[in-house]
């Protein structure tokens, strides 16, 4: 029996493992054509390769649930198509091992997901984003179409660009007043975190006033503020490719702030959930192995998949926003398409046991 169990669990790994390779392979390739489009200044092609590679790991765990599904619907497919798992069952063994072998792998998949989505993938992330970021100008002199928009009180704050190690890179402040009326604006080039404030290097300040404008200038200006380096590095990814403690940490923040956290919310859900998402499509993969797609041919297993695994992404996708835009809780945006997963995987495998 751990024969049998071994030879499973090595089929069904070995299908995930290439899934991967030729998934992540397409999806390296046409990112590296999109990055060469953004080359400009200091961003050319090393460094838009440079960025390719640091964002691998994010690339790996978004991938990994899709690996996980059709590898387990390619590899024991593959077994199906040869008899293999007609000749298993007949030698007795049970369907319910016969699960938990292919299920195995699975787990794996998992466990190596959570690790790259917590440990990996966002300091990765932000060392991409950042690097990018530099070498496209973050220190000209006016606020970039990308960068990192914060407000504190009536000050809005954009950043062109937050490097990991206490750096940024083009800093404009917008002050208000109580009625809404800009005060003053000013832009720096660079500021450098000291410990408990920062240091505002090439300062240029104009303020307004009712009848004129007044311009100043300062090598250097200390500028304290709630920022902290450890913030900002929330800040500068997007919530989805944040770790769960990031996410949780900022959402309750935002919270405690009375600002919108939903966004977060959603996106810690997503991520405290994807093992269990997985899971559910691997069952679902099974299921059709040894239900509807028991006798089919391979391209078919795989078109199936493909089309399964497209209408669970575009439900999350779908629930998402729609949480957002109607304020219902983000959880159930992510745990209902896993749950109606769930209740379809079971139903098939009760038939075809």
């Amino acid at each position: 029996m751990r024969r049998i169990d071994g030879y499973v669990m090595r089929t069904v790994g070995g299908a995930m493992f290439l899934v991967m390779v030729v998934v992540l392979s397409l999806d390296l390739i046409f990112a590296f054509i999109a990055e060469l489009e953004d080359t400009r200044n200091d961003y050319q092609t090393l460094q838009a390769l440079w960025y390719v590679v640091m964002t691998l790991p994010r690339r790996i765990y978004d991938y990994l649930p899709l690996g996980a599904f059709m590898g387990c619907l390619v590899g024991l497919g593959s077994m199906a198509s040869s008899s293999e798992l007609t000749v298993i069952r007949a030698a007795g063994v049970s369907l319910r091992r016969i699960v938990w072998s292919a299920m195995k792998p699975a787990l794996l998949v998992v466990i190596l997901g959570v690790l790259i989505g917590e440990y990996v993938a966002p300091p990765a992330e932000r060392v991409a984003q950042s690097d990018k970021a530099v070498a496209l100008g973050a220190g000209s002199n006016v606020a970039s179409a990308s960068g990192v928009w914060h407000k504190e009180g009536n000050v809005y704050i954009h950043l062109n660009a937050v490097q990991p190690n206490g750096v940024l890179h083009g800093i404009s402040r917008f002050r208000f007043d109580d009625q809404r009326q800009m005060v003053s604006a000013s832009f720096a080039r660079r500021a450098i975190y000291q410990g408990d404030h920062w240091l505002l290097e090439n300062v240029r300040t104009t303020r307004l006033e009712e009848s004129r404008t007044i311009r100043e200038t300062s090598p250097s200006e200390r500028w304290e503020t709630g920022l902290s380096p450890s913030v900002l590095s929330v800040l500068i990814v997007k919530p989805e490719n944040l770790s769960m403690t990031g996410l949780y940490t900022y959402a309750s923040y935002l919270d405690e702030q009375r600002l919108n956290a939903a966004p977060y919310w959603l996106a810690f859900w997503k991520k405290a959930l994807m093992p269990l998402g997985t899971a559910v499509m691997v069952l679902v993969a099974i299921s059709f192995i040894f239900g509807p797609l028991r006798s089919v041919t391979m391209g078919f297993r795989v078109f199936t998949g493909l089309l399964v695994g497209l209408l669970f992404k575009y439900m999350q996708d779908l629930l998402g926003p729609m949480s957002l835009v109607y304020g219902f809780n983000p959880m159930l945006a992510v745990l209902v398409p896993i749950a109606i997963s769930a209740v379809a995987g079971a139903l098939l495998m009760r038939r075809a046991g």
